[in-house]
């Protein structure tokens, strides 16, 4: 399940240059892999990596959180601190699709232009870095605030991170929040 490939100039087929042996083959999700290193590219040259794996307290809050890009994101931000901090242009979220196809692989790709993490509803999350240490500090940063929201989800909140908060700490540490997202 391991390999190198060549991708053609057209970007049309691969070549197998080592790995893949026993009858292991590239992932269906190759596709997709590689639309979004190319808009990741082009949005950062320096975002090398894109990571895709399938954490599951990210997968059980799309099951139970509305899936819209604002509200999840705030969700997330207000359950760790670091968050905000970590994913200022917050994340992005697609419905359950069929995975493996094109069109999974463009809708994903026209939203990891603006966002290095999106979350794909009941399946996995991509996201994108410098390097893989950063991309996977991104989807445990994600992983660890929705494992707090599962936890207290049903619980009645005696306080919350406020956007005023979240506000201070974008300033505090020079960033800037995904616009319209917090209300100040």
């Amino acid at each position: 399940n391991q390999g190198i490939l060549r991708i053609s100039p057209d970007g049309a087929s691969c070549q197998v240059l080592w790995g893949f042996s026993g009858g292991g083959r590239p992932t269906s999700e190759l596709p997709t892999h590689l639309m979004n290193h190319i808009q990741r590219l082009r949005a950062d040259p320096l975002h090398r990596v894109v990571m895709h794996c399938h954490p599951a307290n990210t997968l059980a809050m799309t099951y139970v959180h509305q899936l819209d890009d604002r509200a999840f994101t705030k969700t997330l931000w207000q359950m760790c601190t670091e968050c905000i901090v970590v994913f200022p242009e917050g994340v992005s979220v697609l419905p359950w699709m069929v995975c493996g196809t094109n069109e999974i692989g463009r809708a994903t790709a026209e939203k990891i232009k603006e966002t290095r993490a999106v979350i794909w509803a009941a399946h996995g999350i991509f996201a994108a870095g410098r390097d893989i240490d950063e991309a996977f500090g991104l989807v445990e940063t994600v992983e660890k605030a929705a494992e707090i929201y599962i936890k207290i989800r049903n619980t009645p909140w005696m306080q919350t991170i406020t956007d005023r908060q979240l506000a201070d700490l974008c300033q505090t540490f020079g960033l800037t929040p995904r616009e319209g997202y917090l209300e100040v």
